[in-house]
């Protein structure tokens, strides 16, 4: 992508993010009743150490979240690999989650150890973002809120 268009692309999606943001906070369009929609996921900056807030959608698998991305440049997938303890707004509600990234150029994750259902989903994920480039996060309740399986 040429360097104009990438940034007129930026400020878009800046503006279009300050908008949506409060309202996803509060719950409007979360995959709480439908099972795709809207969340806001905190990562943290792996070279600022800052908090970052990212509207993403996000599909519900069970007790999981599954969210993606095909943009090249997003830096939420890099942040939360390095940082994979986060949190996101789901139905007006922060909750804490575990991060497992499969993305192109990231170490590919080991599926020892992780809960049977992140492990299946990410087993089937890990050929998908390696054959089509796309970066994949599943995001786990952490064990202190419930149960994964």
């Amino acid at each position: 992508m040429n360097q104009p268009l990438y940034q007129l692309e930026s400020i878009f999606l800046k503006a279009l993010n300050q908008v949506a943001e409060p309202l996803i906070r509060a719950g409007f369009g979360n995959p709480v009743c439908w099972p795709t929609g809207a969340i806001v996921l905190e990562t943290t900056g792996r070279n600022t150490g800052r908090t970052y807030n990212v509207p993403l959608l996000a599909t519900r698998i069970g007790s999981l979240l599954l969210v993606s991305t095909v943009r090249r440049r997003s830096q939420w997938l890099k942040n939360l690999a390095m940082y994979p303890r986060t949190r996101y707004w789901l139905g007006g509600r922060l909750r804490e989650a575990s991060a497992f990234v499969m993305a192109p150029g990231l170490a590919t994750p080991s599926l020892d150890g992780m809960p049977l259902l992140v492990s299946y989903l990410a087993s089937t994920l890990i050929p998908q973002s390696q054959l089509l480039g796309i970066g994949f996060a599943i995001l786990a309740p952490r064990q202190s809120q419930s149960k994964v399986v």
